[in-house]
């Protein structure tokens, strides 16, 4: 099975699509009337939701890295590690120059 792999590759594939993920499912859960393409320019032009949806898309990467680093793959947990530092500075830039 793929997840039980211990490879950076991995990692960061999985980095890339845990927060995109997370995102998705806060846009279900929370954002439903609104299109998907609606709520994304929302959500980059508006400070408090960059802070807010952004960290909670978040999270899903810290349960993969938790999953990764508890059964000692930790090739794949730094890859996850390493997009999920990517995509914090990523929100922080966002929101000093918005």
């Amino acid at each position: 099975m793929i997840f039980t792999k211990n490879n950076l590759r991995l990692g960061l594939a999985l980095g890339v699509i845990g927060p995109l993920l997370g995102l998705v499912v806060i846009y279900f859960i929370k954002f439903p009337s609104y299109g998907f393409k609606e709520f994304l320019e929302y959500f980059v032009n508006d400070n408090k939701l960059i802070t807010s949806v952004g960290s909670l898309s978040l999270l899903a990467n810290v349960v993969l890295f938790t999953l990764y680093v508890n059964t000692n793959r930790d090739e794949t947990a730094k890859g996850i590690f390493i997009l999920t530092m990517f995509y914090g500075i990523a929100l922080l830039l966002l929101k000093l120059f918005n």
